[in-house]
This record gives structure tokens, sequence and C-alpha cells, in this order.
């Protein structure tokens, strides 16, 4: 029996490792040869085992310095120089940076997660401390929410009142609108608020408040 060796045709893709040394090429075969794989040119991240800084910032919409900061605080483990001096982060890293942006869009802080994933790599099962935390955030936005609905209505009748005050003032004298204002609306209002409107997050109000 004789073996002739699969026909290869052009180069699917040329491109230089800047992490690694020298120029690859990837071939398309109809033979199951593992070295010669059809790759998707749609998702990056299934063709490679690290990334880059700057290609990890890139695909998960950070910064370089945001990944830092990430590292320092314990939410993603820290690259490994390549013989360049690159630092290259584990394949893995892309879904950890999804999992601890999707988390802190929801309120949890970059300590919790690092106490929670901590505990998870350990071993351990964090989930229902994961559940409390969770449900204490919704409490606080509860209480937000409710404090914003009052305030829209406080600014809707003081609106009203102020539209009364206009159509009675004549032009260039003073309807003193400021000095008109309902009392009693600041002490209703969570902590974020009483310097201003615009800094509200969920992480915004005291513990057990």
């Amino acid at each position: 029996m004789i073996l002739t060796p699969p026909v290869l045709y052009p180069p699917l893709l040329t491109y230089r490792d800047t992490a690694l040394s020298g120029w690859k090429n990837i071939y398309l075969t109809l033979e199951l040869i593992p070295r010669f794989t059809l790759l998707s040119m749609e998702d990056n991240s299934t063709i490679r085992d690290h990334w880059l800084a700057g290609e990890l910032a890139k695909e998960t919409g950070v910064s370089t310095d945001t990944l830092r900061h990430y590292e320092r605080k314990g939410v993603l483990r820290r690259p490994v120089r390549g013989n360049n001096g690159y630092r290259l982060y584990s394949k893995d890293a892309l879904e950890r940076v999804r999992l601890v942006r999707r988390a802190l869009s929801v309120g949890f802080t970059l300590d919790e997660l690092a106490r929670i994933l901590g505990e998870r790599e350990k071993g351990g099962s964090p989930c229902r401390e994961v559940h409390k935390l969770a449900a204490e955030k919704l409490d606080r936005v509860e209480e937000q929410l409710t404090s914003l609905t009052a305030l829209r209505d406080d600014l809707r009748q003081t609106l009203a009142d102020w539209d009364n005050r206009l159509s009675r003032t004549t032009s260039g004298s003073q309807s003193r609108l400021l000095e008109n204002l309902a009392t009693g609306n600041k002490d209703r209002l969570p902590e974020a608020f009483r310097n201003g409107l615009g800094k509200v997050s969920p992480n915004s109000t005291k513990k057990g408040r």
C-alpha cells in the first residue's frame, strides 16, 4: 500500500505570531490531519492559546490599565512573560474578564468578586453568598427606585408651581423660584442624591440600609 501525502491548497492564512517566533501558514485540506485544520475567521478566541494585553483589552472593551487593575484586585490571573518580554494572558482570561464585567454591571464590587472567585478556585462553593449579595443589591435598587419616584413627583409638583408663578411675574421681575422649593424633599433621598443627580450606582447606599 502506497501512502501519498495530502493535497494541500494554497495557504488559507499566513500570519506572524508576535509573541512567538516566525511566520505560520494555515492550510485547508479535506483530509483529517491534526496539523491542517479549517479555522473559523469569525471568532478570534477559538484559535489562540494566549492573549497579548492589547488584544485582550480590545476584545473585552477595556483598557490595558483596567486589566492590570483586575490583576491587582485578584480577579484576573497575572500573565506570564514571553521570550520577547510580552505579557501573555491565558486563553481563559477572555471569559474571566467578561464575567467580571457582567458582574460589575449588576452591582458586584471587585473586592466581592475577588473573594468569591478565590473561594471557587480553592474548590469552595460560594453560590449562596453570591445569591445573598445579589439579593441585598436588589433591595438597595428597590429603595433607590422608591426615592427616585418620590423625587420625580416632587419635581413635577414644583415645576407646576413654578409655571404658575412665572405666568404671574412681569418681564424683568424675579420670581425667586428656588426660595419656593418644597422643603423636606432632601431627607427622603438616598445619600448619593443629596449633592445632585447623576451619581447613583447600585453600590451607592450603605450596606444594610
